[in-house]
């Protein structure tokens, strides 16, 4: 994923199916740096700080 199209998500209210590693997570935000974003995983409590390139979304 690139940074343009996080900023397009943190910016709107719709629901969007993104991936890290095969797990649906939703992003929290991004660091200063705008290299990592802090997501949320869907099936637990989990938080990680991930790489942006290595989030995606499905049926694009």
């Amino acid at each position: 994923m690139n940074l343009e199209r996080i900023y397009s998500i943190l910016n709107n209210d719709e629901k969007f199916d993104i991936y890290y590693n095969e797990r649906a997570v939703w992003v929290q935000g991004l660091d200063e740096n705008a290299e990592t974003a802090k997501v949320g995983f869907v099936d637990n409590f989990e938080e990680k700080d991930v790489f942006i390139k290595d989030l995606y979304e499905r049926n694009l």
